[in-house]
């Protein structure tokens, strides 16, 4: 299972959960997450103890498991926790069995480590773009090719 971390949907936080929890507005976008479970809402955040059962996913980034821990992570927010960090998404991605693995093989996505600054940055449009220059920073197309071209 996966989450898409730069494509908010233009709906707020406060919109989506109106029919469960009264919030105020605090412009806190929901996610589009993937093409799956499109109904399903997940929950990534970075408060660790709202339960210590949870192994985190990435460093210090948790799924909320419960309906008890999504609702705390946003009355928190909403109350104005500013160390406290989430995205709300609708859907997620998934593969089937030996998909993504058959995906990887054919080198159909590149791979880079994971980083918590990616799931919470303030600016998801320019997500995409610093995760590639980091690839291509990682593995350039052309190692060792610098200086004077025309030594090379």
């Amino acid at each position: 299972m996966g989450v898409v971390v730069n494509r908010p949907s233009g709906l707020t936080v406060a919109q989506a959960l109106k029919k469960s929890f009264e919030l105020p507005e605090t412009g806190e976008m929901v996610y589009l997450g993937g093409p799956v479970e499109r109904n399903a809402l997940f929950i990534l955040h970075n408060a660790e103890d709202l339960d210590t059962s949870e192994t985190p996913i990435l460093d210090g980034v948790f799924v909320g498991s419960s309906p008890d821990v999504f609702e705390s992570v946003v009355r928190r927010a909403a109350d104005g926790d500013s160390d406290l960090k989430f995205r709300v998404y609708f859907g997620c991605a998934g593969w089937a069995p030996d998909q993504l693995e058959s995906e990887l093989a054919r080198s159909d996505w590149l791979v880079c480590p994971a980083a918590t600054e990616f799931v919470f940055h303030p600016e998801p449009y320019d997500v995409w773009d610093l995760i590639v220059a980091e690839y291509n920073r990682e593995n350039p197309l052309f190692p060792g090719v610098g200086g004077n071209p025309d030594l090379n």
